[in-house]
């Protein structure tokens, strides 16, 4: 480095610290954090924290995760922050220690509002990257100006800041755990030119991108790894079980610590694993491609997924504690701890699973599924798991001939529409202005009633609140052997929101009393 590089580093610095005395100013309004007890749990590095604030050492310009291995500072020289983006948006940067990219999630149920919650599940998967946040406003039914001023309250930073905020830590985590050129590297983080790319890592960390990875490990082969950070405790065995007796044939395929399924995503087509990382409270994604597609190579969105099918950013601390004093799912989750609702890889997929499912057992339609696979699905090239074929899209099944697999006529044409919807757009897989809106966009489609559509919001959309009150099962279980009626649960569900969905799971896959 030369000393024009080491005078511009000197004047960044300083420049930041000069800004510190407004700092207060900034963060304190933002979600009414605790400081001594977020101070406290620094001091215990408890990771049952890490994710849900970021703590800022006014002396060193930088930010920390609470789990951070670095000796922690003075009381009087740390300021905390609800989210990674607030940190930046204040002039912090992040530590290269305990590496902020690999944190859980900002759960939505901190403190968050519903739509906000909804705005950052669609940041993550990239709609600013390109697209406006009025556009993103008028998704979730809001004006810009009003948007703007939710996340300022609830995450301390503007929709833009925060797209920013994850555009940097994706790139810092491929940097430092891939081998992918660093071109590739720019794209794949959402970056739309390489001198964004320079100029933003140049910000952030002082050095240029090369620089940067000369100074971490970076994995040899030719596999991307992803650490994905969650909140323990973490029931993965709980998970896996539940997504192995659902497994796609040709799809997935699932062992007792082990995940993979084959993925493609706008074009680009290849396998992933999914495993306990050896240390920490992690997963680690496994994802080799096959075909690149035409554009950018779909890391965030696959983590995205992956995210959102482990539930990796719930908070089970708050979930249990919110359950606690309820004589029904109490005592299920004092039994279970660390449930997650299995979430979706692909909305789609997961439709046309709740589709087949209607009125028939869970075995009878994953053997249709496997026909439907089999038939419409592409071939996939031979790899270690034995995965045949990628899931058909969309546009396939829209008016694909489905006689003969042991449909009825019925649930052939509710499968039709469900894809000629998808396929056009008119039905999109991801959060919108409200769960009653997601609903009634579903059950406009034929065949789709309440039951399936909140089936699929809880599992595809990921609404934590979705609940299929007239499900048989739950509602024997909720009347401990002797079934309530629909508009009964209905009634007692309401002291469960917003949680109903982890309700609804406890009550399926966890044993209660009986009368």
């Amino acid at each position: 480095m030369d000393m024009s590089d080491f005078g511009e580093r000197r004047r960044r610095r300083r420049h930041r610290l000069q800004s510190m005395n407004m700092i207060d100013q900034t963060i304190l309004p933002v979600r009414a954090l605790d400081e001594d007890q977020c101070y406290r749990a620094m001091q215990a590095k408890d990771a049952r924290f890490d994710g849900r604030f970021f703590v800022c050492v006014t002396t060193t310009g930088i930010y920390c995760r609470p789990v951070c291995p670095a000796r922690v500072p003075k009381r009087a020289h740390c300021r905390f922050v609800p989210s990674a983006a607030a940190a930046e948006e204040a002039g912090f940067r992040s530590c290269l220690r305990c590496r902020p990219e690999t944190a859980p999630g900002t759960p939505a149920w901190a403190g968050t509002a519903a739509t906000v919650s909804r705005a950052l599940r669609l940041i993550e998967e990239g709609v600013l990257d390109e697209g406006s946040v009025e556009m993103l406003a008028a998704r979730l039914g809001l004006g810009e100006r009003q948007l703007r001023r939710l996340f300022l309250a609830h995450v301390g930073a503007g929709p833009q800041s925060v797209a920013a905020n994850r555009r940097l830590l994706t790139a810092k985590q491929l940097i430092s755990d891939t081998r992918m050129p660093l071109s590739d590297v720019a794209f794949a983080a959402g970056y739309t030119s390489l001198r964004r790319f320079n100029s933003a890592i140049r910000d952030a960390y002082g050095v240029a991108p090369t620089e940067l990875r000369r100074a971490s490990e970076a994995q040899a082969g030719g596999a991307i790894r992803l650490r994905l950070g969650y909140r323990p405790p973490f029931d993965f065995e709980r998970v896996l079980a539940y997504l192995s007796f659902r497994a796609l044939p040709g799809v997935e395929k699932i062992e007792r610590r082990r995940y993979a399924r084959s993925f493609e995503i706008d074009g680009a087509k290849g396998i992933l694993s999914v495993e306990p990382a050896a240390r920490g409270h992690a997963l680690e994604a496994k994802i080799v491609f096959f075909e690149p597609g035409k554009g950018a190579l779909p890391i965030r969105a696959i983590a995205a997924r992956l995210r959102r099918l482990f539930d990796l950013d719930a908070d089970p601390g708050a979930i249990a504690g919110a359950f606690t004093a309820d004589p029904v799912i109490g005592p299920r989750l004092a039994r279970a701890p660390g449930l997650r609702v299995p979430g979706a890889f692909d909305g789609f997929e997961l439709a046309l699973r709740a589709v087949l499912g209607q009125q028939i057992s869970v075995k009878g339609a994953t053997t249709i599924a496997g026909r439907i696979v089999a038939k419409f699905g592409t071939p996939c090239p031979a790899n270690e798991d034995g995965l045949t074929h990628f899931l058909p899209r969309p546009a396939t099944l829209a008016s694909a001939d489905l006689s003969g697999l042991g449909l009825t006529g019925g649930r052939i044409a509710t499968i039709n529409a469900l894809a000629r919807a998808t396929a056009k757009g008119h039905v999109r897989f991801a959060p919108c202005e409200s769960l009653e809106a997601g609903i009634a966009a579903l059950t406009a489609l034929p065949g789709i009633g309440e039951w399936t559509a909140h089936y699929i919001a809880l599992r595809a959309i990921g609404e934590p609140d979705a609940f299929p009150a007239s499900d048989l099962g739950l509602r024997k279980a909720a009347g401990k052997g002797a079934p309530v009626s629909t508009k009964e649960l209905e009634t007692m569900s309401v002291q469960w929101r917003p949680w109903r969905g982890y309700a609804a799971l406890a009550l399926w896959t966890i044993e209660g009393e009986t009368a």
